[in-house]
């Protein structure tokens, strides 16, 4: 054994002796006592916020440090871990680093380091300990205004989480500079001049509320850096209040029946406003997911032409909608779920009075998401409009209950809807 090894054991040998002998000393010391509960409350732990395996529960803080004295048996944990550094910071100074093993139960190690699942877990208080809890097979919420303009008699105030931000004279409008793929400041200008009610409110962003774990709600940005820009994306697309499937752990997709239809022609109606609206349609719906026991629409941001018809209110009505609302009508009876709201069983399908995307409502009363799936082919009053559901299962619950075929190719009864 070289001199060099000989002299550093030896060093580890006395350190560990004084060590022992500060436990022992330390053993008649009152010490602190703390459950999961009491050190959230004392350190403002995030209790509720989302955190992936990797993420300190202490968040942004650095390591806790409590006084020596108070807390004895800390110092065994650096001794099981061979913390030298730890331990002269301890001999020196009289602060031991916390250890959490005493009151944590799961996803949570000494350090108060999370691990040990895939996804976005979220912290609790799990009776008297700390724990990170994994997500379940499915996180789903509700999308709410977090951030929005609300119409003044002066301009604009743009108010953030329930708190007016900033004031915006009529004149400086044009020049707010809000925008995503669905908006920009024209858009706001418009809504401004096209809405005569002072107290109306124009979206800008939307957090996430309601969460089907219980997990904290979040903001606008928390939404993409949790749970990816996807997700952000389709916050962005569907209305205020629409269910928001936020992940999905080990699923298989599974195809319901196809149902398929077309458009055919109604030249009273103007056939190329009825293929604009039925492609308007389509778009809305397709990919709309739908979390379990949950009542989804259409996304936000499609437009509709108008036809004359005396027989509808006002005079005119979106002509065209029809023959793929029959299509989604179809999938959607085909999956066991009830009539859509604004919808009925005749052949024109969509009730006067509703907006086919964002105010025609499906029903999931699946235990698991569906993405509804839509899509056109060909064009002109030939074009096919084709529906069907994708069921999302976990892998191991996939059972003759949740398959069906997917070769089965059904035409929508009645092809001669407006």
């Amino acid at each position: 054994m070289s001199s060099k090894w000989r002299n550093t054991s030896v060093k580890i040998v006395l350190i560990l002796f004084v060590v022992c002998i500060m436990i022992f000393a330390f053993s008649f010391v009152n010490h602190t006592t703390y459950t999961g509960k009491s050190f959230a409350e004392a350190y403002n732990l995030p209790v509720g916020q989302s955190m992936f395996a990797g993420d300190s529960i202490l968040d942004q803080r650095e390591m806790i440090e409590v006084p020596l004295l108070s807390n004895p048996g800390f110092i065994f944990h650096e001794i099981s871990t061979l913390d030298l550094r730890g331990l002269l910071f301890t001999l020196t100074t009289g602060y031991v680093p916390f250890d959490f093993s005493g009151i944590v139960s799961q996803g949570i190690d000494s350090y108060g380091n999370v691990y040990g699942f895939k996804g976005p877990g979220y912290l609790e208080v799990d009776g008297d300990k700390l724990a990170v809890r994994a997500p379940d097979n499915y996180i789903w919420g509700y999308s709410s205004p977090y951030k929005v303009l609300t119409k003044t008699s002066k301009g604009v105030d743009v108010v953030e989480n329930g708190t007016v931000i900033q004031s915006v004279p009529t004149d400086k409008i044009k020049d707010l500079n809000f925008h995503n793929d669905f908006y920009n400041s024209s858009t706001i200008v418009e809504w401004y001049n096209s809405e005569a009610q002072v107290g109306s409110n124009f979206t800008l962003e939307k957090g996430i509320v309601g969460f089907s774990d219980g997990r904290n709600n979040i903001n606008y940005n928390d939404v993409e850096r949790i749970f990816g820009k996807n997700v952000s994306d389709y916050v962005d697309a569907y209305p205020s209040g629409s269910p928001i499937v936020l992940y999905m752990g080990n699923t298989t997709p599974i195809e319901g029946e196809l149902f398929y239809t077309y458009l055919d022609s109604h030249p009273e109606y103007g056939d190329s406003v009825r293929e604009f609206n039925a492609r308007q349609f389509v778009e809305a719906w397709n990919n709309t997911v739908i979390p379990p026991n949950c009542t989804g629409n259409g996304h936000d941001y499609v437009s509709f032409g108008s036809a004359n018809d005396p027989s509808a209110p006002g005079g005119s009505a979106a002509h065209g909608v029809c023959p793929p609302a029959r299509a989604l009508r179809s999938a959607v009876l085909g999956e066991g779920f009830g009539l859509p709201v604004g919808m009925d069983n005749s052949e024109n399908a969509v009730l006067y009075g509703y907006n086919p995307a964002s105010e025609v409502k499906v029903t999931n009363t699946h235990t698991f998401p569906v993405k509804i799936v839509m899509w056109t082919e060909g064009e002109g009053t030939s074009m096919r409009i084709y529906a069907k559901m994708v069921r999302f299962v976990p892998t191991g619950e996939i059972n003759s209950n949740n398959l069906t075929t997917n070769s089965t190719i059904s035409q929508d009864i009645g092809n001669s809807s407006t």
